[in-house]
């Protein structure tokens, strides 16, 4: 048993990363495990965490000033060397990066938990040769597995996200006339794909709206779009919110639009509330490891906005079929408890270095 974990993130302003970190943490400080949170690029943390649980900044935002990465990295190595017992759990490449450097002659068990399309990363070369220094990596989905060379190939797990939803009961009454997504504001999350697929869909259903939940640095840009395709007035931009679930449970439908994704957690907790999810068929196969077309979700391809606002349409047409797309959904929420989630993520920890392979 690890005597302290110490998850290693840049920061903690909302997002998926950032809520399973929140989420591991606080099952492991329930359990009597030393928990820190190691921030090295921020002070923020949106998502609730237990009293238990140590929050330590050891750094700004960097600009890509080489001062502020070394000075960083000083930080992290001192913090290390004066928690000798730790276990270091970096859930972001750059953290990986830094810690790997921080903790050279170090005895630090290492796990490295890749949360994106490893194929979209800009310097491959540097991350790898970090993983490479870890004794573990944990992928989302077996295609990020087959993304990496063999060497890393041969120390990598695939556990999925945890929910916090195992006490939820799907809700079965009339859905409201919303479209819901949740997601940072970024071109990954391709929000303006949504935007003209609902703008095609908005004009055949009049009451709908559209409620986008996340932050980030193309609001204005949306909006304008937005105003472009004259829907502004049906669209709601509701920022971040810690407790989105509850927002979001009653709407019609669930869209994730993104060109490629690990695996979406607002996804996954759409679905484990009951939700009638859509979802673009996005590298790296988080979208089809969990939805079964026609069974429990929709699945549309990258990119597609008339194949999307199809979709849409197929839902707004026929609330019955939505409503058994969201049971049949809401059984993923056993699957991807949180202790069950973190049981996963301890025995491979608890396995040390695992040169002879874990993934199958």
């Amino acid at each position: 048993m690890a005597e302290r974990i110490v998850f290693v993130i840049p920061d903690m302003p909302g997002g998926g990363t950032e809520r399973v970190v929140a989420l591991l943490a606080n099952e492991y400080c329930r359990r009597g495990i030393g928990v820190t949170i190691l921030l090295f690029a921020g002070h923020e943390t949106a998502y609730p965490l237990l009293d238990g649980i140590e929050v330590v900044s050891v750094g700004n935002p960097s600009g890509g000033r080489i001062r502020e990465r070394i000075g960083r990295i000083g930080r992290m190595r001192r913090f290390y060397r004066e928690h000798k017992g730790c276990q270091i759990w970096a859930f972001s490449v750059m953290g990986a990066v830094f810690s790997a450097v921080a903790a050279l002659g170090q005895s630090h068990f290492m796990l490295v938990s890749e949360r994106n399309d490893p194929n979209k990363y800009e310097h491959p070369y540097i991350r790898n040769l970090s993983y490479r220094m870890a004794d573990v990596v944990i992928c989302q989905t077996p295609d990020a597995v087959e993304s990496f060379p063999v060497a890393i190939r041969r120390k990598a797990a695939v556990i999925p996200n945890p929910l916090e939803l195992e006490d939820t009961v799907p809700y079965e009454g009339d859905r409201e006339l919303r479209i819901v997504a949740v997601g940072r504001l970024n071109a990954q999350k391709n929000h303006k794909l949504l935007l003209e697929a609902f703008a095609g869909f908005a004009a055949k259903h009049e009451a709908y709206v559209l409620e986008i939940y996340g932050k980030g640095e193309l609001e204005e840009e949306l909006k304008k779009l937005a105003e472009r395709l004259g829907i502004m007035k049906r669209v709601r931009f509701q920022g971040f919110c810690d407790n989105v679930q509850e927002k979001i449970c009653t709407a019609a439908m669930y869209v994730l639009s993104s060109d490629y994704e690990g695996i979406s957690n607002s996804m996954l907790e759409a679905m484990a509330l009951g939700m009638p999810v859509i979802a673009t068929d996005c590298p790296i196969g988080g979208s089809k490891m969990y939805i079964k077309d026609g069974v429990n979700g929709l699945l549309v391809p990258v990119g597609d906005a008339e194949g999307l606002m199809a979709a849409m349409d197929k839902l707004a047409g026929n609330p019955g079929f939505g409503r058994e797309l969201g049971l049949e959904a809401a059984k993923l929420k056993e699957e991807l408890a949180v202790s069950k989630i973190a049981d996963q993520f301890l025995a491979v920890s608890e396995k040390g270095s695992v040169h002879g392979g874990l993934y199958e």
